[in-house]
């Protein structure tokens, strides 16, 4: 949801190639981000700074997608192993001992293993897997781009505003290049089903009527219509492998569920995808039983995290624990501090799953 290219991304990019890191760091098209500012409920913001000095793969930025998608194009088309296909559109997908079956309105590919890292409406998983949308574990949400928006605090700053109608979901305003902004509200589809709600409306009543955000876009400019998107979330296992069948990233519902952010992870998924190939051809080995040792692997890596973040998005049901602690924290150094670290430990974010973290704020002064 969040769209933009937070720190774990550049770690995954360093973890890939650390002159890949450094390449994009030469891109123009990106905005370099610090802070982390949230809003509670009741409107009181605390801001995070979530930058390490000394780490330089804690640098964090956001892009347009458009444009992070172009640079990692770009870098494939250097590589002389990778042969690229455009404007094909796939009709069809199939699998069976002998190989891999791509439809589509040009022709007919047939290879060892099919990747379907083909995002949350991925084809490939419609046809290979039995997963079905679940809207418990899904998000909806709406996005448009602004220009000339007024940002009364420093440009460096993603803004979460975790007003009480949209709980457990949220209303985001990320800076862009160019003095351009990415504004947008997520909300998990089945309160969006169970509660009637027009996302759409949604977002124009608070750019309209909140007290504070109407007056920063009072002189702002639309560059788009709303544009509107599903988020397959990891709060589930889902199916990720099968005969000669890998999904990766989105097409894995590998998007983290508290933040919606899935970008990071569909990179992890494919570093993950690269190892168990090698293994797959050294071995010969294309059947569902050996591949399911990715699936098993993906979930190593990213299941605790999933469940971490689940439970933090179930606790912004309960809007006043959240304002508890913003409140707290908005005039506490050290409780700052500690949810700072946060960010990168996931020990430490589960304190906020516990009854005790709220019952000393409670009673801490």
């Amino acid at each position: 949801m969040w769209r933009c290219l937070e720190w774990r991304c550049q770690k995954q990019l360093h973890r890939i190639d650390v002159d890949l890191a450094l390449r994009f760091n030469d891109v123009a098209e990106k905005h370099p981000l610090s802070t982390i500012r949230f809003v509670a409920p009741n409107d009181v913001p605390l801001d995070i700074d979530f930058l390490n000095p000394s780490d330089p793969e804690s640098a964090a930025y956001v892009s347009k997608r458009i444009d992070f998608d172009n640079f990692l194009f770009e870098e494939v088309q250097n590589l002389t192993t990778v042969k690229i296909f455009q404007n094909y559109k796939v009709l069809d997908v199939q699998t069976n001992s002998e190989s891999a079956i791509v439809t589509t309105d040009k022709g007919v590919f047939n290879g060892k293993v099919v990747l379907g890292a083909d995002g949350a409406q991925s084809i490939v998983n419609k046809k290979l897997t039995s997963t079905k949308i679940d809207r418990k574990h899904y998000m909806a949400g709406v996005r448009q781009y602004y220009e000339g928006v007024d940002n009364y605090q420093t440009s460096a700053t993603i803004e979460l505003h975790f007003q009480k109608e949209l709980l457990p979901g949220y209303f985001w305003i990320f800076p862009l290049p160019n003095n351009q902004w990415n504004v947008g509200l997520g909300i998990p589809s089945d309160e969006v089903s169970v509660n009637k709600i027009n996302l759409k409306q949604k977002l124009n009543s608070i750019l309209e009527h909140h007290p504070v955000i109407k007056e920063r876009f009072k002189n702002a400019k639309p560059l788009e219509d709303v544009q509107g998107f599903g988020l397959p979330l990891g709060s589930r296992k889902v199916t990720c492998s099968g005969t000669r069948l890998l999904l990766l990233g989105d097409a894995a519902s590998l998007i983290d569920p508290f933040s919606g952010e899935g970008i990071a992870n569909a990179i992890r998924s494919g570093r993950i995808a690269a190892d168990h190939l090698t293994r797959v051809f050294q071995e010969q080995r294309f059947d569902a039983d050996f591949n399911k040792s990715y699936h098993k692997e993906i979930y190593a890596r990213m299941g605790n995290e999933f469940r971490v973040s689940a439970a933090m998005k179930k606790l912004l049901r309960f809007p006043f624990l959240f304002n508890l602690m913003i409140n707290k924290a908005a005039k506490n150094k050290s409780l700052q501090t500690f949810l700072t670290a946060m960010i990168y430990d996931l020990d430490l974010r589960k304190e906020l799953q516990k009854p005790k973290f709220y019952f000393k704020l409670l009673f801490n002064r």
